[in-house]
C-alpha cells in the first residue's frame, strides 16, 4: 500500500499544479480583458472631447467680446466650436474695458480679457453685479528694449524704480549713460491694469510725459525698435502679443528689440508655463454670476475642456490646464 502511495502522489501534485497554472491563466486573461476594455473606455473618452465636430451652432453661440491680444484666441474657439468663419465675431470686438462695460450691462455674455481693473470692478459693483474671472490660458507681462541696449535683466526692484522715477538713467542698472525714456499705456488699457497690479504693487507710478503716454502696444513696439526713439527706452505689454507683433513686423524691426528678463529668468512660452518667469499671469473668462444661460456655462466648459486647451495653445498660447 505504501509502494501505491508512494506512485500516485507526484501524479496528483503534478495533476495540482497543473489545474493551479490553467485557474491562473484564465484569471490573467479575464483581467486583460477587463483593463483592456477599461482602456478602452478611456480612449473613447478623450477621443470624444476632442472630437473637431461642432458643438454650437452660430445662433447658439453666445455673444461673446475680447481684448485686443485675445482675440485670436476667441476666435479659434468660435472656429472650432462653430465649425464656421470668425468673420461674423470679429466685427462685435469691443477690446478691454468696453468689453467690461458691456458685460456689465448685460449687452454681452462672456468676454476674454485681462483682469478687471479696480474702476471696473467699481462699476461692476454699483450695477449689483458679480463678476466670475476664471483664468483661460497662462500668460507674462514682459518688458522690451532697444537691441542696442546692453542690459539683458533687471530686477523686480529696478524695473519699479524705472516706473516711480527714482532710477533715470541707464548707467545705475549696468547700461549706458542716457536718460531712461519709459512708455506708458493708457488706464484702463489691459497693459496698464496689468502694471498696476503685477509690477507696482500698490507702488505710484509716475505720471509720463504726454509723448510718452502710448494708445496702443503696436505703437510702443515700433517707438522702441527705431534708432530715433528708441535706443534709451522701455516698452510693456502681454507675451503673447508682442510676440504676435514680432510676427507681423518685418526682420528689421524684429532684429531692433528684445525682451528684458526679470530677476535673471527670460519670459518663454517653457518660463511662463512652468512659472519661473516672475510677472506670470493669466487671460481671463469673464462672466456675470446672475447669467444662467446653458450655453454660456457650455462655452464656458468647452474653453477649459482638453479640447479648448488643445485649441488655446495652437493658436500660440500658454495652455492653463
Amino acid at each position: 500500500m505504501k509502494k501505491i502511495l508512494l506512485k500516485i502522489l507526484p501524479l496528483f501534485f503534478v495533476a495540482l499544479i497543473i489545474v493551479l497554472c490553467i485557474g491562473v491563466y484564465e484569471y490573467v486573461i479575464d483581467q486583460d480583458n477587463e483593463n483592456g476594455n477599461y482602456d478602452n473606455e478611456i480612449q473613447e473618452e478623450i477621443e470624444e472631447q476632442i472630437s473637431t465636430n461642432p458643438i454650437f451652432t452660430e445662433d447658439e453661440f453666445p455673444r461673446i467680446d475680447a481684448s485686443l491680444a485675445t482675440q485670436p484666441l476667441t476666435n479659434a474657439f468660435y472656429e472650432n466650436f462653430t465649425g464656421s468663419s470668425s468673420e461674423k465675431i470679429e466685427e462685435s470686438y469691443s477690446n478691454t474695458h468696453p468689453a467690461y462695460q458691456k458685460l456689465i450691462n448685460g449687452e454681452k455674455d462672456l468676454i476674454v480679457v485681462t483682469e478687471p481693473s479696480e474702476e471696473e470692478l467699481k462699476m461692476a459693483e454699483q450695477a449689483n453685479v458679480e463678476l466670475v474671472v476664471t483664468p483661460v490660458v497662462k500668460e507674462g507681462f514682459v518688458f522690451y528694449i532697444n537691441s542696442e541696449n546692453p542690459v539683458e535683466s533687471l530686477t523686480l526692484d529696478q524695473i519699479q524704480d524705472i516706473y516711480t522715477g527714482k532710477i533715470t538713467n541707464w548707467k545705475e542698472v549696468g547700461g549706458t549713460d542716457t536718460t531712461i525714456r519709459a512708455f506708458q499705456r493708457p488706464d484702463n488699457s489691459g497693459s496698464q491694469t496689468g502694471m498696476y497690479s503685477l509690477v507696482m504693487k500698490g507702488k505710484k507710478i509716475m505720471e509720463a510725459p504726454k509723448e510718452d503716454l502710448i494708445e496702443t502696444m503696436f505703437e510702443i513696439v515700433n517707438l522702441v525698435s527705431s534708432y530715433d526713439n528708441g535706443l534709451n527706452s522701455i516698452g510693456y505689454s502681454y507675451y503673447y502679443y508682442a510676440t504676435t507683433i514680432y510676427d507681423t513686423l518685418d526682420s528689421s524691426v524684429k532684429n531692433r528689440i528684445k525682451f528684458l528678463g526679470i530677476d535673471g529668468i527670460k519670459p518663454s512660452n517653457q518660463t511662463i508655463m512652468d512659472g519661473s518667469y516672475p510677472l506670470n499671469t493669466a487671460y481671463y473668462i469673464v462672466t456675470r454670476k446672475d447669467n444662467t444661460d446653458e450655453n454660456v456655462q457650455k462655452l464656458f466648459d468647452a474653453m477649459l475642456s482638453r479640447r479648448g486647451q488643445n485649441v488655446a495653445e495652437e493658436t500660440g498660447y500658454v495652455r492653463v490646464k
